[in-house]
């Protein structure tokens, strides 16, 4: 493949990321280090909020007011209602939905999985294919997955 090619194809992508995260922060996104964190053109932000740096937010991602997605975490296909804390580290993958004033902990991963309002995941844990009541609360390593 021609060494042209690739660099304009580079270029495109770091100039689409540009102003993903323009448009971003002209909405009000707190972005910091606005140069680290990668969207997709899709995702979409409430009010106040807060993303640190080195995330990336993939496909499908809906983040709610005043959440908060912490350094090195990745989002894809999830939904994130109001007063959410996200990680560091965190891994959250298709069909994830967090309910209001929940919190996803370090190196926590979800999928296909619903965690509802007041509960918290705090560290090292996988939340598989299924649905986290009310105020629960995981604090040691947990691998839950229901079929």
């Amino acid at each position: 493949m021609n060494t042209n090619n690739k660099l304009n194809k580079a270029n495109s992508y770091r100039l689409s990321q540009e102003l993903l995260r323009n448009k971003a922060l002209k909405k009000g996104v707190n972005l910091i280090a606005p140069e680290t964190i990668f969207l997709s053109k899709d995702t979409f932000f409430g009010k106040n909020v807060k993303v640190d740096p080195y995330v990336v937010i993939g496909p499908n991602v809906k983040i709610g007011d005043n959440s908060h997605i912490k350094s090195f975490s990745h989002l894809e296909g999830t939904k994130i209602e109001k007063n959410v804390t996200v990680g560091p580290y965190a891994r959250l993958r298709e069909g994830t939905v967090l309910k209001k004033n929940t919190k996803i902990g370090n190196f926590v991963e979800t999928k296909k999985s619903s965690i509802n309002q007041n509960s918290k995941v705090s560290h090292l844990s996988y939340i598989g294919d299924t649905s986290i009541g009310k105020n629960s609360r995981f604090e040691y390593f947990v691998k839950l997955k229901f079929l």
